[in-house]
């Protein structure tokens, strides 16, 4: 994982091959990934990097990070892993509300 880089602040326009190229500067480059919006096709501005080694992904580190490409400041760091998330959306807990029944005593 110490060789898998989170890169932040991408200007919109950036894509995997563009990412790979400017990462390849740095060592090798297994994956470039830059996410996108599944509804609208847009670069969320942010994608994640698998460069071949450590040492590799702390040069790219040093080189990139607060790098202004494309107008913008790169945020490159180590990627964390992944958090679960709770199933369910909401938290869970009893749905509530709702109409009990029975008679009032008037």
């Amino acid at each position: 994982m110490e060789n898998k880089l989170y890169v932040g602040n991408l200007a919109y326009s950036v894509r995997d091959d563009s990412l790979q190229q400017e990462m390849s500067a740095y060592g090798s480059v297994m994956s470039a990934k830059v996410m996108m919006d599944r509804d609208t096709g847009r670069s969320k501005g942010f994608g994640f990097v698998e460069m071949g080694s450590a040492e590799e992904a702390q040069a790219a580190i040093r080189g990139l990070h607060g790098k202004t490409v494309d107008g913008r400041a790169l945020v490159v760091n180590l990627a964390r892993p992944k958090e679960d998330r709770p199933s369910g959306g909401f938290g869970g807990g009893n749905g509530g509300g709702g109409y009990r029944g029975g008679r009032s005593s008037y």
